[in-house]
Parts: structure tokens; C-alpha cells; sequence
């Protein structure tokens, strides 16, 4: 019988009829189920393409608002990076270092260079199109416990743009940044190779104390693990470095062992800054590598000092389909995309020829 069919009793065959004058009647009834249509089938997952969705990210190096810049924050926060910002808001996701302390209070550390910036510093990146921050850099805890509280709440506070980088213990500070992206899972690392000596042991989280997270010492292991952790359920996994030697364009020795490391432990793209050059970019095995950003929004334009750009990365899961440096040139602390021509086609061709002292591949 099938569902919702009902029963009768005017079978017209000969029956029997009861030896009395009265008749009785019944009345079956009967439940109508209707079966939910089962789930669509999603098509499988590639070890290696995931769904097959590209994603696009932006990459650009060292962010502070020192300076010049401390007024533009405060008079047209939302704007001030509107030359950079369609170049960023392209991205599904754009990460950027944020050298700073995010803060207003606190004692300077003793040391040459300090900087700090109110809150309104992560208005001005989301207005940008930034989707994440790092703040696990050798300036993040510029201004003692008080910077720190105030930087944790500015995370606390700030859904968009993410902070990362930083926590009130270990666990948090070394807490990925996911998104999902048309049903691509992005996961996103940071930790910082750069400390001063004297800071190591106080500005590095640990399970009791709150800090950054690092990738000094023990610290580097705390991170690998952490790579190969969220492998096992991420389509492309990106780890954000402050790393390298001041001024140098060539990746240290440091740099190159780490890379390697992250990479074998699952890292599909390994980018960072610090040095305030732009340094090599390419293949390692079937990861891409990226030693340095250059400054971004800085204060100092000088020179190579001012040579910036946003690195563009496609990737489908785990494969980099293609990457691309957008040149610019920092002009009153903001980074200015060049035009297409002659001078963008030179700024090209001479982030390629960093990659000779890389150790990559094109």
C-alpha cells in the first residue's frame, strides 16, 4: 500500500450480511507522510583544490600613524587611505602588519623607536579594505601593561578588521584568523621572529601571562604546531611574519630556516615585513614565500624606504595559481599605486630580480 492511500469499505464483491436489522458503519483514517527531500549532494573536496573557488589576498607590510599621519587619522580617518584602497578592497582577504601599539596611555620602553595609535587606526584600515591586522611585532607592546590592556580591548572591540597577533595569553595570541570563502576555509597565522632581547621573555604570551606571539625560540615550535593543527580542516593556510634584518633586502638565514619549517608543517603561503625593504618572493616546493612587504603607511619616505605595493596571491586551496606586485610609492605617509607605464613596468621588474637571493623560484 502505498503512503496516503486510503482504505475502503465498498469492496463491491459478495460479502456475508449480518443476521440483524441494523447496520454499523466504520471509519478508517489515515496519516499522509511526507519524506523531506534528502540534502544536496556537495561536490567532493580536492586534498589539494578544496571546492575549486579561487581566492585572491592582499599582502602589504609595515602600517604605523606616527607623524604626519597621527592628523590625518584624526581628521578623515575613513579617507585617508583612499588612493591604496581599491587595490586592497579587491581582495576577499587583505592583511596588513600594524607596527604599533593600539593605545593612548602607558610608558614608553626604553629603546629608539616607539609608536602608538588610538583605535581609530583599525577604522582607517577596515575603510581600506583591510580585513586583518597583526600586531606581533617588535612595537606592539611599545607602552607596557597599560598599552597592552588598551590594545587587547581594541581587538575586544574591532570584529572588522581582526586583530591577531596578540592575546591575554597564549592561546589567544596565537589564535588564527578563519573566513569562509565562497566555501573555501581560510585560515590565517601570524607570530613575530623580531624582539629585542630585553623584551623577549615579557612580551611573549604564555599560558598564564599575556603578550604576542612569537616565533623565537620555543615559540617557533608553538607555531609550526599550530600550522599543522588547523591543516587538517583548512583549504589554504597563510602565515603572517615579522621577520628579517633591518634594511636588508636579502632574507636572512633565519627567515629561510623558518620558511622551510612552516612550509613543511603545512603552510601553503608564507608572507611577512619588517625590514623596511621590499625582499624577495617566489616558490618554495609548491608553497609560496614572501620575505618582505616594505613599509606601507609610513612615516618614513625615503629612499627605499618609500618603495611600497601590495602583493596579490591567488590560490585555490593549496595551489598558488597566480601572484602579482602592484608598485606604489609612499607620498605624505601613504602608499599611491603607480600608474600603468614605464615607471610601474621598472618597479616590476626590480621586485623580480630580488627573488635571486631567495632561494625561490619563480
Amino acid at each position: 500500500m502505498t503512503a496516503g492511500a486510503m482504505l475502503r469499505d465498498d469492496d463491491p464483491s459478495p460479502r456475508a450480511q449480518p443476521a440483524t436489522t441494523s447496520s454499523t458503519t466504520t471509519t478508517t483514517s489515515t496519516t499522509t507522510t511526507t519524506l523531506a527531500p534528502p540534502p544536496p549532494t556537495l561536490p567532493p573536496r580536492d586534498p589539494r583544490r578544496g571546492n575549486g573557488q579561487p581566492v585572491m589576498f592582499a599582502f602589504a607590510g609595515d602600517v604605523h600613524f606616527e607623524g604626519g599621519l597621527r592628523g590625518k587619522l584624526r581628521d578623515d580617518p575613513a579617507g585617508m587611505m583612499a588612493p591604496v584602497a581599491p587595490v586592497l578592497s579587491q581582495a576577499d582577504v587583505a592583511v596588513v602588519n600594524l607596527e604599533t601599539a593600539i593605545t593612548e596611555r602607558g610608558d614608553a620602553h626604553d629603546k629608539q623607536y616607539t609608536f602608538r595609535t588610538p583605535a581609530t587606526a583599525l577604522l582607517a584600515l577596515g575603510a581600506a579594505g583591510v580585513d586583518v591586522v597583526s600586531v606581533a611585532n617588535n612595537h606592539g607592546i611599545d607602552f607596557g601593561p597599560a598599552g597592552l590592556l588598551d590594545t587587547l580591548a581594541a581587538k575586544a572591540a574591532s570584529p572588522a578588521p581582526a586583530v591577531i597577533g596578540v592575546g591575554a595569553n597564549a592561546a589567544e595570541a596565537y589564535a588564527p584568523y578563519r573566513v569562509d570563502v565562497r566555501g573555501q576555509r581560510i585560515t590565517v597565522l601570524t607570530a613575530t621572529q623580531v624582539l629585542d632581547g630585553d623584551v623577549v621573555n615579557a612580551w611573549s604570551a604564555t599560558d598564564t601571562r599575556g603578550g604576542l606571539a612569537s616565533a623565537k625560540g620555543t615559540g617557533a615550535e608553538r607555531l609550526t604546531a599550530a600550522v599543522g593543527t588547523v591543516r587538517l580542516d583548512s583549504d589554504t593556510v597563510v602565515v603572517f611574519l615579522h621577520w628579517g634584518v633591518e634594511g636588508q633586502s636579502c632574507p636572512s638565514s633565519a627567515q629561510r630556516d623558518l620558511a622551510q619549517q612552516l612550509v613543511d608543517a603545512g603552510a601553503d603561503i608564507v608572507v611577512g615585513s619588517h625590514a623596511h625593504r621590499r625582499q624577495g618572493a617566489g616558490r618554495l616546493g609548491t608553497a609560496f614565500v614572501a620575505y618582505g612587504l616594505g613599509n606601507f603607511v609610513f612615516y618614513n619616505e625615503e629612499g627605499p624606504a618609500g618603495v611600497s605595493g601590495v602583493l596579490s596571491v591567488t590560490a585555490t586551496g593549496r595551489d598558488v595559481d597566480a601572484y602579482a606586485w602592484v608598485p606604489a610609492e609612499i607620498q605624505g605617509g601613504i602608499p599611491r599605486p603607480l600608474p600603468p607605464g614605464p615607471e610601474a613596468d621598472v618597479a616590476v621588474a626590480d621586485w623580480h630580480v630580488l627573488r635571486d637571493c631567495s632561494g625561490l623560484a619563480p
